[in-house]
């Protein structure tokens, strides 16, 4: 008898276990399916912003800094959209890739414009190399006083050799301490056009740009459009348009027209070296063939010593097509409007320019 109250005991409790087990299992379910069912919602959701997500403009990655303004001081940053255009990269590439051709003697490396032009130093670099003079400025700053103390004894000196050009300055000290890409890129594009850069710049580079203002202690902001190249010719103060112009733009079905009566007039004299031209755009383009061309037609033999016979590098090419337009000039023909660099280049139009002007004086020559 004594065992009763035991067994009545253990049945409750196994039957509050059965109850709370049960209990549990419902709450367990229903955990599980409202985790099944968020996740589900957490899946349609990203579903939903993978679709949208194309369809809605980057936001504009302002950092900090540039929100720190002083009354009336504006700072401008590239949308990030625009640094991705393949013309804004080409930009970038060609004038990492002309500083760094240029300061090759000098072991400088430039990875990335803001970062590696900001101080001063590649500059001061830069500039002593072409303007051939020496700057007075310290050859290493760490100190953002020295920086700034060096950026504005060198973009003075830029700024009086671009000045009296025409260039409008748009760049300051505190723009390229600042590692603005636009001033940057302004600034560069100034000094390769200026210095006749042997490079292509990409025609036509353009980029957004948010404009933030502190006005009355208020942060304003407006978006406009930052041109950095038009054309070639246009940045280098040549507006007038000719006959090529108006080929390649409105007409390119004749062109084909125009180079073979330009082949024929060229191999008529080149023959009798026993040279011949089939490619315009490439075999011209050391210089070679219109030095000797120059010669054939003002019937004089031009010593192998004025220019490279067999030129190896791009200075020597461009050696060779600007000696031949020396040869031009004293022949009676005007300045060329192309440069040697273009020609260097493989510039179609210019090559077309400066073969055509010679047909046009000597095409009765025999």
């Amino acid at each position: 008898m004594a065992t009763t109250p035991v067994k009545s005991q253990n049945v409750q409790s196994l039957g509050r276990m059965k109850k709370d087990e049960s209990f549990l299992g419902k709450l367990g379910g229903t955990l599980v399916r409202k985790k099944k069912a968020k996740e589900v919602s957490d899946l349609q959701e990203e579903g939903k912003n993978a679709i949208n997500a194309p369809l809605s403009p980057t936001p504009t990655d302002i950092h900090p800094e540039d929100t720190m303004l002083e009354e009336n001081e504006e700072r401008t940053m590239i949308e990030p959209y625009s640094k991705e255009e393949a013309k804004f990269k080409e930009l970038v590439k060609v004038l990492i890739d002309w500083i760094n051709g240029v300061l090759v003697e000098e072991r400088i490396i430039v990875k990335t414009l803001e970062e590696d032009l900001y101080d001063g130093q590649v500059l001061q670099k830069l500039l002593e190399k072409f303007a051939n003079r020496k700057l007075n400025v310290a050859e290493v700053t760490q100190s953002e006083i020295g920086q700034k103390q060096k950026l504005q004894t060198v973009l003075e000196s830029v700024n009086d050799l671009l000045r009296p050009q025409g260039w409008v300055i748009k760049w300051s000290v505190d723009s390229i301490h600042t590692k603005n890409m636009v001033a940057i890129l302004h600034l560069l594009v100034a000094l390769a056009m200026h210095f006749r850069a042997p490079i292509r710049l990409p025609d036509h580079v353009s980029v957004q740009v948010v404009v933030v203002r502190k006005r009355e202690g208020i942060l304003q902001t407006s978006h406009v459009t930052e041109e950095f190249t038009s054309t070639t010719e246009m940045m280098l103060g040549r507006f007038e348009r000719d006959a090529f112009d108006t080929l390649f733009d409105h007409a390119p079905d004749k062109l084909s027209v125009v180079k073979k009566s330009l082949i024929t007039f060229v191999n008529k004299h080149l023959n009798k070296l026993n040279l011949e031209v089939t490619e315009l755009e490439t075999q011209f383009a050391d210089g070679v063939y219109l030095v000797l061309l120059m010669g054939l037609l003002e019937d004089y033999f031009v010593p192998l010593y004025n220019f490279y016979l067999t030129p190896e590098n791009f200075e020597q090419k461009a050696h060779n097509v600007a000696f031949s337009f020396e040869l031009m000039q004293d022949g009676g023909l005007k300045k060329s409007k192309a440069r040697p660099e273009d020609i260097v280049n493989l510039d179609l139009k210019s090559t077309l320019r400066v073969l055509y002007n010679l047909f046009t004086k000597y095409k009765n020559v025999e």
